[in-house]
Order: structure tokens, then sequence, then C-alpha cells
């Protein structure tokens, strides 16, 4: 019905056009009518008005009305006030259950309402669920469709000098969170962020997702750069039917048996010793773990594969996890506010899947995680501990992965430094 009516609109405009440009015609003179181009373009000059189109729909059409869902508002509330029946909003709800069931409504979300008579029933509901895709309900036809957005990625780079830390270099520098995030995964296994110093400088290039032109999140990131003091760390991610993740650049894997830390976006408030000040004892006694503080809530990562042997709450502790590697490695995670769901004594986790959220649990005087790092029977200093280092690349893949490295090399050293952009900037470790 609707499609028909902008048909009707769009022969009625031509029309109209067609006859205000005949009268032009006949009302010019003999010579005009071969071609005045003074005339001509003036006519050219008039206005040509361009269509609204969302949805696929052309709104100017349309009485358009939009809002978001608010908490403990459900599809009906919103369209009984848009002139639709219940009875309509209940068929509505039933015939479209298998396609997008509408107890998924979520509160925040935008939706949108057309209708080409305010006094009458609306006729489309359009949900977004996503910046991703939407659901165009038809309110006549009991129908609805969900339309995944097209989303374009483009190739991008970034640089940075430490100050302070690594996100406030990155954000400093024009950057996301989450790409401040995706960097730090991708030489989680090679640098512990909680002992960057000033001066250290990266760089990376990475895969950036939009839509309509409208910046929408990061893909991967294809190759990072990291430079502390006199060491160099190179993270290339490849991928082919064997393989997926990130290389150095002799193609061993950057994942190796360990994390540096067991949270993000955080920093070491105490660290392994054996004669430290107990901040609520006010006593000495040894500290045979690493603090890590965080905001209450912050997630809490498995280091590495595991089984949980413990999961429990003591007076000092709080609420802990205790993880079991293999026979040599065992890890311990204490004052957690809470467990994260389905974590329990005998359950296998994944390196960095989330075990449990930072707290205050037990005897502490600030939220953080106290994280202890068992091997053979003994708690040591995991940040001293050196690991083994990765198995490198099957011979047979090497050649694509060189040619790939070398590429993702090249435009890891095209990218500018905000010293080379502004040599202004002064900086002690060039």
């Amino acid at each position: 019905m609707i499609k028909k009516s902008n048909f009707r609109i769009s022969i009625i405009i031509l029309g109209l056009a067609i006859v205000g440009f005949s009268i032009i015609l006949l009302n010019l003179d003999g010579k005009s009518r071969l071609g005045s181009k003074t005339q001509l373009q003036q006519l050219a000059s008039f206005p040509i008005p361009h269509p609204t189109i969302q949805y696929g729909f052309v709104l100017d059409t349309f009485q358009v009305s939009r809002d978001t869902i608010q908490d403990n508002e459900f599809l009906a509330d919103i369209l009984l006030r848009h002139k639709v029946p219940f009875s309509d909003i209940d068929e509505l709800a039933r015939a479209t259950k298998d396609s997008f069931d509408v107890r998924g409504l979520r509160a925040d979300k935008p939706y949108t309402i057309l209708a080409t008579d305010t006094s009458k029933a609306a006729q489309y509901f359009i949900y977004e669920p996503s910046v991703f895709s939407y659901v165009i309900f038809d309110l006549q036809n009991k129908t609805a469709n969900k339309i995944e957005r097209p989303v374009n990625t483009t190739i991008k780079s970034g640089a940075g000098i430490i100050q302070s830390s690594l996100w406030n270099a990155m954000t400093d520098n024009g950057m996301s969170f989450e790409l401040a995030a995706s960097m730090e995964d991708a030489l989680a296994w090679s640098i512990d962020f909680h002992h960057i110093q000033k001066d250290d400088r990266f760089k990376l290039v990475y895969e950036e997702r939009s839509i309509d032109g409208q910046p929408v999140g990061i893909g991967k990131i294809l190759g990072a750069y990291y430079k502390n003091v006199d060491n160099e760390y190179y993270a290339i991610h490849f991928e082919n039917e064997r393989h997926a993740g990130y290389y150095d650049l002799e193609a061993r894997s950057m994942e190796k048996a360990f994390l540096k830390a067991p949270v993000k976006y955080s920093r070491i408030s105490s660290r392994y010793n054996l004669r430290r000040f107990h901040p609520v004892l006010r006593r000495t006694r040894p500290h045979f773990g690493t603090d890590y503080a965080a905001p209450t809530g912050t997630p809490i990562y498995a280091v590495a594969d595991g089984l949980v042997t413990k999961r429990s709450r003591t007076r000092g502790n709080g609420n802990f996890v205790k993880l079991k590697h293999d026979d040599v490695y065992q890890t311990q995670y204490l004052h957690m506010s809470r467990f994260a769901t389905g974590v329990n004594v005998g359950t296998h986790v994944k390196q960095g899947q989330t075990i449990g959220y930072v707290g205050q649990t037990g005897l502490a005087n600030g939220p953080h995680v106290c994280f202890r790092f068992w091997k053979n029977g003994k708690q040591i200093n995991h940040l001293r501990e050196i690991f083994p280092p990765a198995k490198p690349m099957k011979a047979e893949d090497l050649p694509s992965f060189y040619e790939y490295r070398d590429d993702v090399v090249y435009q890891l050293d095209t990218v500018l430094s905000p010293d080379q952009i502004n040599p202004e900037i002064v900086s002690t470790n060039p």
C-alpha cells in the first residue's frame, strides 16, 4: 500500500515538473525556444529536493516518531499510543515470534514509528537492537524482517609515546578504549603493561568498521609494534587454514602458556614481598602474591588453561578461586566481589576466561585482586618467572607468513610517531 502511495507521489511530482517546464518554454520567444542559454541556466538553478531515505522508506511521505525503549516498557505500551489496537499487537507478536520475538526488546534501544496519518493506526514499527541491524515490523501485514546494515572495513594506523599508561597514550592520540584493549590483547603475552616506562613507543595497523561513514567498532589489529627501552616487540596477526592468531617476526605464536596479568586497566599496588607491612593487620608478614588494584567489578581472567580446584571464601582471602594448570603450576585469585557464572570446582577454564570480578572481600583495604602463583608447590614471584617460548610455525606455512609479515612491517614502518608529526613533542628516548 505504501509503495503504491510513494509511486503515485513520484508520478505527480514528475507531472508537475513537466507542466512547469512546458509553460516556461511556451512563454519564451522564438529565439528563446531555440535555446536561450541564460534562461536555461536559470531553469537549471532551481533547487531539486532530495528525498530522505532510511530503512528503505522515503520518510518525507510519513509522520515520523522516534524514541527509545523505556525501562519496563513493552511493545504494546508503545503501539497503543500510536492507535494500534491491542488485538493487532497480539496477532503481530504471535506471527513474528520465529523471525523476532518482541520479548527481546531492550531498554535504551532506539525505535521509529511511521504513520501516514497520526489520527489512525501506525503502519510500521522499526526497532534497532544494535548499530549493525534493525527490524522492520509491518503492522498491517503482521510481519517482521531483520535487516543487517552493510559494514565497511578500512585500514587505519596509529602511534603514540607513553607518558603514564598505554590507555592514556592511545586515547590522547584519538584512539578508542576498544582499540587500546585490542592492542593490549595482541601483546599480552610479551609485555607486562604494569611495568611500562615513560617514553616507550608503539605503533599499530588495524581494521576500523563503519556504517554509512560512521565508525562502529574495531576489527583485527593487523600488526602491532612496541619499543621498551632497547627491546622491540612485534605482533603480526596471521590466518590460514591451520593458524589464526598473533605471531612474532620469527613466526612463533605470541600466545604463551601464561598471561602477564589477570586483569586489565589496573596497576600493581603491592608486589611479592617476604617482609611486607600488612595495611590491615598493621604488622610485617610475607606477601606471597602481587596485588593489582582495579575498580570493583573489573573482570578477573584465568592466566592460563586450567581446572578449578577451589572456589571458596575465607576470612583473610575473601572470595577466591584456585586453578591447577598442570603438574607444575597453580594460580590463585583473591578478594573477589563475586564469582563468574559457571565457575565451580571441577570446571575447566580457558586462558583469558572471566572467572570472577575485582572486589575487596576478606582482609583488603581497597578493591584489588591478590594474584598468587605456585611452581612445584611453592609460591613464587611470577613476574620473575621465565616461561618457555612458543613453538614456531610449520615450515610449509613460513613462505606465506613471511610475505604477509613483510607487508605489515612495511605499513608499521611508515606510521609516523607524534614527535615526528610535531617536533615540539619532547621525548627523552628517541
